[in-house]
């Protein structure tokens, strides 16, 4: 698992697939603006953003799937279920968090 905090490649990113298909697993700290990836679930690199002071209100996981030089964004994940914040579905159903999470992984994927 790696903590990302300044610009990787794509190729970099496209290493982190995981097992279960053609995507990387991502999770975003919209606070710090960094991202955990590598990890075979959500909640693993969540636990890692974690232990590295992140605080899970500011944690929100993503699926990037990557074709030739293009990437795309799925907000779907389970760490997002939290009636808490008002977030009660697998996506991230707020459209700010949406934009900072984009602008986000557009910082730091080139």
């Amino acid at each position: 698992m790696t903590i990302i905090k300044n610009k990787i490649e794509l190729a970099v990113l496209k290493e982190q697939q995981c097992s279960f298909g053609d995507f990387a697993k991502a999770v975003i700290d919209v606070e710090k603006g960094i991202m955990a990836i590598g990890g075979e679930l959500h909640a693993d690199e969540e636990k890692s953003l974690l232990e590295d002071g992140s605080k899970q209100e500011h944690l929100w996981g993503i699926n990037i799937y990557i074709e030739n030089d293009k990437y795309n964004i799925e907000f779907d994940s389970m760490i997002n279920l939290r009636a808490w914040q008002n977030n009660r579905s697998r996506g991230v159903d707020d459209p700010e968090i949406q934009k900072k999470i984009t602008k986000i992984v557009e910082k730091l994927v080139c």
